[in-house]
């Protein structure tokens, strides 16, 4: 399992500016990006979708994700989407190396490069670049592991207290991939990771930070929350009558998966989980999921209002819907 140091935010000052589709769970950036598309066949250009959401790259986390289906990815090219096993890890960094990868390549072929997704950290790496820590280490991470499992994370946290307290403040006690990493940091380098990040800072892509100018920011942020949050509540009873817990119960089915990867720990599965075992009842686990989904979408909007410059558009606005087509459509350049 290893983490790529991100250098360099790609920079491309002599491209057209590349558009990407942004904003909350349940938005509708997949319906924006495919109309978009259907657009673009019909004035004879070509799109190609980067997905840029952190549960797409599983196989096998399809219902849960509401991941695009099998008619939109023949209708549309889409990239980033089912090329990890669920029991592997994919990295801001390395969405960040794969995204730069395949714009240069859509654009080599004729076509046209659209980034569409949810995943902020994803974004501030694609954008701007990560401060650089160092790769994995496999041994101390499964070290770690093991004694975060005997002692409990809470346990491992307080470890975390006593030689970074700055970044022990800012994680919750249960984070054990973080608080994981955190003091993996400090086993490789001696350093708490608070001070290398002051070290070596980068942009964030928060804070009021600009959007490069090779970028074209849409963000659909919907201003009735409370519609929102009803129209989660019903995906995520769409996704139960779908299927959805049989798909967990799939995943299940093998071994090597467990409540602590990242893709069982994603908005949904870890409530799935949860409830079959036997931690929890069906009423719990989708109170529970309902309520991470709507802590998501909060964070999400969060990180998106302080961006500065950002184009932005009410998706439950038919008229602002159509505007943000209108830019999209105005902006479409190879």
């Amino acid at each position: 399992m290893q983490t790529e140091p991100y250098i360099q935010p790609p920079h491309a000052p002599d491209s057209n500016p590349i558009l990407c589709i942004v904003g909350p769970t349940g938005a509708g950036k997949t319906h924006l990006a495919m109309s978009l598309a259907e657009h673009a066949r019909s004035i004879g250009l070509t799109i190609e979708l980067i997905s840029m959401d952190s549960a797409l790259v599983y196989r096998g986390l399809d219902i849960g994700s509401a991941k695009p289906t099998k008619a939109e990815q023949s209708a549309v090219t889409h990239h980033l989407i089912d090329i990890l096993e669920p029991t592997e890890v994919y990295s801001a960094a390395r969405f960040a190396q794969d995204a730069t990868r395949l714009c240069t390549e859509i654009r080599s072929r004729g076509n046209i490069p659209v980034v569409v997704g949810g995943t902020m950290l994803y974004w501030r790496a694609w954008a701007h670049g990560l401060s650089s820590l160092p790769p994995a280490n496999p041994e101390i991470r499964m070290r770690l592991d093991e004694e975060g499992k005997a002692i409990s994370w809470p346990a491992m946290h307080d470890k975390l207290a006593k030689v970074d307290p700055v970044t022990a403040a800012r994680l919750k006690p249960n984070d054990s991939q973080r608080v994981q990493r955190a003091l993996e940091v400090f086993e490789i380098t001696g350093k708490p990771m608070s001070t290398l990040l002051e070290d070596s800072p980068s942009d964030d892509g928060r804070e009021g930070s600009a959007i490069p100018v090779w970028i074209h920011l849409i963000s659909l942020e919907p201003s009735d929350r409370a519609r929102l949050h009803q129209n989660l509540e019903k995906r995520f009873d769409e996704m139960l009558a779908a299927g959805f817990m049989d798909e967990v119960k799939t995943l299940r089915m093998n071994s090597a998966l467990h409540a602590d990867l990242p893709a069982i720990r994603s908005v949904g599965y870890r409530q799935a989980w949860e409830f079959l075992n036997g931690e929890i009842d069906a009423e719990q686990m989708r109170y529970k999921a309902l309520a991470a989904t709507r802590q998501l979408g909060k964070r999400q909007l969060t990180w998106l209002r302080a961006i500065a410059d950002r184009n932005t558009f009410d998706p439950f606005n038919p008229a602002e819907l159509a505007a943000a087509l209108d830019f999209c459509k105005k902006n479409l350049t190879k």
